[in-house]
């Protein structure tokens, strides 16, 4: 609950005076009922003053009513933004490889159902307090008609209060459980989406995930949710029966037992059937706690399980005199293969000015290997250094300030982020007519027009989005995969060389053999291991000499 506490601290004052308003316009309802409880009795000339007081005690009731309400919703929404922003920080700081393993599925469920969920609570809030008050408000007058009436309530709360606590305690473990489900529920929605194509193409697979993984899971979370409010319905109707039971106690029993006259009788009678609908109102509101909390425990959960990286600021580097991987190795488990990938020692020097292509296998590490090198995975052996100085935790965001990269798997952005600089809608039209994308895309303000297009003319989008950046190191992993001829061409014999011959570090992934004789050297990896090394001439002389073999 530390995230709930930190915004009370935040908004002490409102959150103080929607309290007091709430409470306030509770007590003043439980007073209308003393008055009205008093007029019953009143004499004529005593009716008039009871009624300007009953005017003006409604009046305030009213005013903080909406008051209340009006604060309350507002701190709900400011919770809301408060929270949504802190986790959103939370995974803009954490490490790549936390995020991998977390994955979008439960973020993305507390930024929106969540969420939502803290949002409805403070929406009750005002009903809660108010509420409460009125009960407060007319066991006080209960009390001031009767100690022993007082007496019996206190008893008939305690005892309501141990079976309320029982059959709350189990229906929070059901929604806590239902909780985690939907996390999974969330993974499988989006894969109807990402996955529609494959199933369109095969009806089985369709029907099998339909009907089995995702009906299934529908099936678990309408169940667990089911058994926790049925838990709660069970906690109010055993509160309201033991409401009507001290109702029964008090107007059959106490009143044989000590005799008192019809006035306060009949003030019994009208303050128990007005605490009848409050009562139903708390207890009803009740899931909304219960829902509330178990959000609460999943957004700390969620930002527990993101611990920031360690970060120093500074500018977005300009230059490099060397990148050094030093005996580096990382591990990770395939699920496919269903055993532990390593990567490495790696040994491995990299200078402005050279472009090297990195080539091997599928499954051989290439991209891990990337993502050593730009620094979103950190080595778990052996070290990186850059111009001769080790990148440790606190360098690793200002290293990775030196690369400019398309992964396979790259986003687009509709908007030049962080590319606030003079000039450049025009040099973004420029690189948009060199790449044969101005008759589709136009930039306006750092913003496209649109991203609809086919993936190998959003990969060179993101292309000049990556010439845009201007760092001193490009990585491209696969670009020219969804190339047409044409385009291959232009990357491997005139982009790329182009970026070489203005000073920059340029690594390729690629398995285009045809162009590997422009590299001025290549890495070739098998099973995480670099198993050859050399110059790109070397690799065009034996591709020769093979299909000079194969020929005769």
């Amino acid at each position: 609950m530390s995230l709930l506490l930190n915004l009370a601290r935040q908004s002490r004052w409102l959150l103080l005076l929607a309290l007091l308003t709430s409470l306030v316009s509770g007590f003043g309802s439980a007073g209308l009922v003393a008055l009205i409880n008093q007029a019953l009795g009143a004499s004529n000339a005593r009716l008039a003053e009871l009624g300007w007081r009953f005017l003006g005690l409604s009046i305030a009731v009213l005013v903080t009513r909406t008051l209340s309400q009006t604060l309350f919703m507002y701190l709900g929404q400011r919770a809301k933004a408060m929270l949504r922003m802190r986790t959103i920080h939370r995974i803009g700081e954490a490490s790549f490889r936390h995020l991998e393993q977390q994955g979008a599925s439960r973020s993305l469920a507390v930024l929106t159902q969540d969420l939502d969920t803290i949002v409805m609570f403070f929406v009750s809030m005002p009903s809660l307090t108010m509420q409460g008050a009125v009960i407060a408000g007319c066991l006080g007058y209960l009390g001031y008609l009767s100690w022993k009436i007082l007496l019996l309530a206190a008893v008939t709360i305690a005892i309501g209060s141990i079976g309320f606590r029982l059959a709350n305690g189990r229906a929070l473990f059901h929604l806590r459980a239902s909780r985690k489900r939907e996390d999974d529920l969330v993974r499988h929605f989006r894969a109807l989406f990402d996955g529609a194509k494959e199933l369109k193409l095969h009806r089985k697979r369709r029907q099998a995930f339909i009907d089995e993984t995702l009906a299934t899971n529908v099936e678990a979370v309408r169940v667990q949710r089911t058994r926790g409010y049925v838990l709660y319905a069970a906690a109010a109707s055993w509160g309201s029966f033991i409401l009507f039971a001290f109702i029964g106690v008090t107007l059959f029993v106490i009143a044989r037992m000590f005799p008192v006259d019809t006035h306060v009788m009949s003030g019994y009678a009208m303050i128990i059937l007005y605490m009848i609908m409050p009562i139903e109102a708390l207890l009803s509101a009740i899931p909304s706690i219960g829902s509330a909390r178990v959000a609460l425990e999943r957004i700390e959960q969620v930002n527990a399980d993101l611990p920031t990286e360690t970060a120093m600021t500074g500018p977005a580097a300009n230059a490099f005199e060397s990148i050094v991987l030093d005996r580096v190795t990382h591990s990770y488990f395939r699920e496919k293969e269903n055993e532990v990938f390593t990567l490495g020692p790696v040994n491995l020097r990299l200078e402005p000015g050279e472009l090297v292509y990195l080539i091997g296998g599928n499954g051989s590490g290439k991209t891990t290997l990337a993502k050593i090198i730009v620094g979103l995975y950190a080595p778990e052996s052996g070290q990186i250094l850059l111009n001769g100085e080790p990148v440790g935790e606190k360098e690793r965001d200002a290293y990775r300030q030196h690369f400019a990269v398309v992964f396979n798997d790259f986003h687009l952005f509709d908007t030049l982020l962080g590319m606030k600089l003079d000039g450049i809608d025009n040099k973004a039209r420029a690189w948009l007519e060199r790449l044969q994308l101005d008759h589709k895309v136009s930039v306006k303000d750092s913003a496209f027009s649109t991203l609809d297009l086919s993936q190998g003319q959003r990969k060179r989008l993101a292309l000049l989005v990556a010439y845009l950046e201007d760092r001193p190191f490009y990585v491209f992993d696969e670009w020219a995969a969804d190339q047409d001829p044409l385009f291959k061409d232009v990357f491997y014999k005139q982009l790329l060389p182009d970026l070489k011959a203005r000073g920059k570090a340029v690594i390729v992934i690629t398995h285009d053999d045809r162009y590997f004789h422009l590299a001025d050297r290549y890495i070739k990896l098998d099973y995480g291991q670099v198993v050859e090394t050399g110059a790109g001439s070397d690799l065009h002389d034996a591709r020769d000499r093979q299909l000079s073999g194969t020929r005769f």
